[in-house]
């Protein structure tokens, strides 16, 4: 009996670690929410993970132009995950993009000039950029931070509001 009671906690904490694994690659960042502001405006990470943004948040879906970052970036105060990709992507990688976000609610897909790799994939406070499409990363971060933990205002709409496009 010992020997069970020494042993449960042991199981308990293994599957503790599993379900805390960290994505590889993954950077975080602490910004608060609710700063609602007008206008164009400027932010530290590009494309942007937090920080002030429009008081109206852009509607998730899939985009085939980019997106201005203060609307987007209130939608990740919301719970979405923005994924972005340089215009010059393959199509058949965006279609793999397309593929990843298809049949969830709370995403964001759209092109964005000037990214440093092909793919990033942001949310509210944690970012990842990628060389490619199918890099398995992707769909690990999708489940981990669409309506994660990170984002202030979880669960609150991602549809009903601006729609528009740059």
């Amino acid at each position: 009996m010992t020997r069970l009671f020494l042993l449960a906690p042991l199981a308990l904490l293994a599957l503790t670690a599993c379900g805390s694994k960290t994505i590889e690659g993954v950077q975080t960042f602490k910004y608060n929410g609710g700063d609602h502001r007008t206008g164009s405006l400027v932010y530290a990470e590009s494309p942007p993970v937090g920080g002030a943004h429009n008081a109206s948040w852009q509607n998730c879906g899939v985009y085939d132009r980019p997106l201005y970052n203060e609307y987007a970036v209130h939608s990740m105060e919301h719970g979405a995950v923005w994924l972005t990709y340089r215009p010059d992507l393959d199509q058949a990688q965006v279609d793999q993009l397309k593929k990843l976000v298809e049949g969830r609610s709370y995403t964001l897909l759209s092109p964005y000039e000037g990214l440093d790799k092909p793919v990033a994939i942001s949310a509210w406070g944690a970012q990842l950029k990628v060389d490619k499409a199918d890099d398995s990363r992707l769909k690990a971060f999708l489940d981990k931070y669409e309506q994660g933990a990170t984002a202030p205002e979880r669960g609150a709409s991602c549809s009903g509001a601006y729609g528009e496009t740059q």
